[in-house]
């Protein structure tokens, strides 16, 4: 896990396993939607998730395009856009896949403000 807004492509056409920038046609409008989320997270929008086994990593405005993060062929987000013309974005809200219980209210927190800003841009 990590805490970023991810948006298409995840694939790319080289399939390098990472640092490939996969443009789609709608870039802008993704790129526009993935900050209105991250913008509004007090970890995400810091680019800087300190994910344990991952602390160097970082994601400028708390967004990456998938692909250039990491290639992954097949996605949904990705199927979904081409073939349905639906607009999504990924989002990763935690650096642990299967947060505590205990947990739930403070992601909440996080997460609340983020979700109703998408939620208006939608």
């Amino acid at each position: 896990g990590s805490v970023v807004a991810s948006y298409p492509y995840d694939d790319s056409p080289t399939h390098r396993p990472t640092g490939v920038y996969s443009k789609s046609a709608d870039d802008e409008v993704f790129k526009y939607l993935a900050k209105a989320y991250a913008s509004h997270h007090p970890i995400m929008r810091t680019g800087k998730p300190n994910c344990p086994e991952e602390e160097g990593e970082t994601f400028p405005d708390g967004i990456t395009n998938g692909a250039q993060w990491y290639d992954v062929e097949g996605g949904m987000q990705d199927y979904n856009y081409v073939w349905a013309n639906c607009f999504e974005i990924t989002l990763e809200l935690s650096c642990c896949k299967y947060p505590p219980t205990s947990e739930l209210p403070k992601e909440w927190e996080n997460n609340r403000e983020s979700l109703l800003a998408f939620i208006e841009k939608v």
